[in-house]
């Protein structure tokens, strides 16, 4: 049984983590730690084996960091920070995903292997009205991974925030008279738990740390 506790467990995707962990059957939810609920990250890492971190960019730093020095797993779905930092710790795994849905990680897959044939391209990404960070850790991902395979500069990313977004992104490629369009939506948060869950079971077992992408667990 794995033990687990979430951070930021008071927001949207911090619920839907607890509800997820509650009903896996390896899986035990052992702490909510969130200011909203008056707990802190460090009244729950006693009884954690692994914690997931779905806070702030200006908090999600320091609370893997705090993870790792008291030798508890950390999966972390924050964006918006440098995770630089997180490659000098030792004591616990630390894995990193800017995106847990499998279907994004296929988009940012296809992007890239489109991006060798098509390097002229653009990213749009939509979320919610409530999301800090623009752009969008998928975004910025998905970018990088397209850039490396043309070999050629950073595709242009265009964010948008407006309320009734969950989460959606974009990819136009375009050729001489021709293009080629890649979406990916999320209609519920219940989409990420999937890669949430297996980020779990095998936070610890990871050869290497951090690891940064679902790609690497699938």
């Amino acid at each position: 049984m794995i033990r687990v506790a979430v951070a930021g467990a008071a927001g949207r995707m911090g619920a839907t983590v607890c509800e997820a962990v509650d009903g896996a059957p390896d899986m035990e939810l052992t702490g909510r730690a969130d200011p909203a609920l008056g707990v802190a990250l460090a009244d729950v890492l006693g009884d954690a084996d692994v914690v997931v971190d779905f806070t702030r960019p200006d908090t999600a730093l320091a609370n893997a960091l705090e993870c790792v020095a008291a030798g508890v797993h950390v999966v972390i779905g924050t964006t918006g920070f440098d995770i630089e930092p997180l490659r000098h710790v030792t004591g616990a795994n630390v894995f990193f995903a800017p995106n847990f849905a499998i279907g994004a990680v296929l988009m940012m897959r296809f992007a890239a292997e489109a991006a060798r044939f098509m390097p002229k391209a653009e990213i749009i990404e939509l979320h919610h009205d409530r999301k800090l960070d623009a752009p969008s850790g998928t975004a910025a991902r998905t970018a990088e991974l397209m850039a490396e395979a043309s070999g050629g500069p950073l595709p242009p990313i265009h964010s948008v925030r407006l309320p009734g977004i969950v989460a959606n992104q974009e990819v136009i490629l375009g050729d001489v008279g021709q293009t080629l369009t890649l979406r990916h939506d999320s209609i519920d948060r219940v989409a990420f738990m999937p890669g949430v869950l297996l980020a779990v079971r095998r936070v610890g077992g990871l050869s290497e740390s951090p690891v940064v992408g679902l790609e690497h667990l699938l």
